[in-house]
């Protein structure tokens, strides 16, 4: 392996991309909900629907960018051309928040919002993917420095998010909307010119055709010989022709260790006697071991992903339900200074930063001596305390939102959905440090499982499914949001109408908690079933959840 290649030298570069990428994103999103209200006018059910739709599909494109990026353009091209439409995006935004007719500049916001999804798409699969592909395991060090690279990583794009809710959110609601999303697509342009300065460092995995042939091969082979048991065979296949994934100095796919679940797809890798009579295997009856080992990992990882959807629900809150209490509580500072409600994200931020911190240096290594794993604990305890700590979340902000109201109505302003109710927005704050909380758990929990766990030329495609379950939980808060607004309209009165005051938000929260609750009791029952990738040249057992 070329020394003067990868390792943090190579992926500080690569990391600067995402933090512009997240700063620009951010910029975006997190005061979208406002925009959509405040400017365009729309209703504060549609406003959250299409925040949770845009997010929604900007956290879906990027399987068909991990897909593109696995398979034939190689992932360096594709973040390469990604972020030059994301910029395009972001300047075609700027421009449309300047047009006088606002018939014309609505429409060309949301074409301009989703070329910015597009851009997303083959951005967020590769950036972290790459950086990781830095770092190489079979070098003692590299592995180690590769262990603690997801947690700064987060570090790293929860900066950039946290400077675009305290900066750009602020310059939106008091200078010009063309003056923010114009920082966002110098910041991007800035971070375009730092990747590429770099180039000449990274070390590079070369695209090897869709690794979805792979897959069907198995399933194909398997059914063809559904009837077949193993000792009616003439073995199994232990071969692994050559697939073309390598790195630059010559690193190849490591031997997976057979494992015992999902025995169906076993008999793939029996040699039948049509397979013993030929010279060349034909890949489409008979697969290697390691295909199958393969296939094994992702059938085990979807379940896992179903499991996490809530929490992408919960998570959708943060921009949309939480700005809109924040809104109509007070939110000054001294006599002439009021807090933008969207900036109040910059709690959870700020929570991140110092619980990665605590995590990585604190909370590993008292874990580790109690264990013995070199992680302190395992990634799927790791994701399942976070789910644990979204019910808490939603639980608070219940609390938090039933005193709002009980507030406002000693107040009388229940029919005054504009007027300022006599609470601090100080209240929320909790709630936003608790939805930090259970970030560094799941979120980076779901990062390093979809990365580590997926077969190594699928690595992008495993990124982009750890986002997909944001974008699918956004979509299912849309689709929630529906189901309680025509459930409570049968009895004359919308949980979650326009006017907050009148609504009844805190009982939408307790729902969410509950059907959380649920989903976490189904997410112990799959992690229990859990079997961790094992190499062959690993000597110690798998690991255990």
């Amino acid at each position: 392996m070329n020394s003067s290649k990868g390792a943090w030298k190579s992926a500080i570069f690569i990391i600067f991309v995402e933090v512009a990428e997240r700063f620009a994103y951010y910029g975006v999103a997190g005061n979208l909900f406002s925009y959509l209200t405040k400017v365009v006018g729309q209703p504060t059910t549609t406003a959250a629907k299409n925040v949770n739709i845009w997010q929604g599909v900007s956290a879906l494109f990027p399987v068909v960018g991990g897909f593109l990026a696995d398979s034939y353009t190689g992932r360096f091209w594709t973040i390469l051309v990604s972020s030059i439409i994301y910029l395009i995006g972001l300047v075609l935004l700027t421009i449309s928040v300047s047009i006088e007719s606002m018939a014309h500049r609505h429409a060309f916001f949301f074409v301009a919002l989703y070329i910015l999804a597009i851009g997303e798409g083959g951005h967020k699969p590769c950036v972290q993917t790459f950086a990781a592909d830095q770092f190489d395991d079979n070098l003692p060090e590299e592995k180690a420095a590769k262990s603690s690279f997801f947690n700064w990583w987060y570090v790293g794009i929860v900066c950039g998010a946290t400077a675009a809710v305290l900066v750009v959110i602020y310059v939106q609601d008091y200078v010009g909307w063309n003056f923010g999303f114009g920082m966002l697509a110098v910041a991007v342009a800035a971070s375009l010119l730092v990747f590429l300065i770099g180039s000449r460092t990274y070390r590079r995995q070369a695209p090897v055709g869709s690794p979805f042939t792979r897959m069907a091969q198995v399933v194909v082979a398997a059914v063809r010989k559904r009837r077949l048991s193993e000792r009616e065979g003439h073995g199994i296949c232990q071969e692994e022709e050559s697939i073309g994934i390598s790195l630059e100095g010559g690193a190849r796919i490591p031997t997976l260790v057979r494992t015992s679940r999902f025995k169906f797809v076993d008999k793939a890798m029996i040699i039948d006697d049509i397979d013993a009579s030929r010279e060349k295997r034909n890949q489409w009856r008979l697969c290697s071991i390691n295909q199958v080992q393969e296939v094994k990992l992702l059938l085990q990882l979807i379940p896992i992903w179903f499991s996490c959807l809530m929490f992408a629900v919960v998570i959708a809150q943060l921009g949309t339900y939480f700005t809109k209490q924040g809104s109509t509580m007070n939110r000054s500072i001294g006599s002439n200074f009021h807090i933008p409600a969207a900036s109040f994200q910059v709690f959870t931020g700020l929570t991140i930063l110092t619980a990665v911190l605590l995590y990585e240096r604190l909370f590993v290594p008292l874990a580790r001596r109690v264990t013995g794993h070199s992680s302190g604990i395992t990634i799927l305890q790791r994701i399942g305390f976070g789910l644990f700590l979204s019910i808490i979340t939603m639980v608070v902000a219940a609390s938090v939102e039933a005193r709002r109201v009980g507030i406002a109505r000693k107040h009388e302003l229940i029919d005054s959905p504009k007027s300022v109710v006599p609470m601090r927005i100080w209240w929320l704050v909790p709630q936003y440090m608790l939805m930090g909380l259970s970030d560094v758990f799941t979120i980076v929990g779901l990062q390093e499982l979809f990365y580590d766990q997926m077969p190594v030329e699928m690595r992008s495609i495993g990124a982009a499914a750890y986002i997909s379950v944001v974008g699918v939980g956004s979509f299912l808060s849309s689709v929630l949001i529906s189901i309680v607004q025509g459930i409570s309209s049968r009895s004359g009165h919308k949980w979650l109408g326009n006017n907050i005051n009148q609504a009844n938000l805190h009982y939408f929260y307790l729902v969410l908690a509950a059907l959380s609750a649920v989903n976490l009791c189904g997410y112990i029952c799959i992690a229990k079933g859990f079997a961790y990738k094992k190499i062959e040249s690993q000597d110690h057992s798998t690991e255990k959840d």
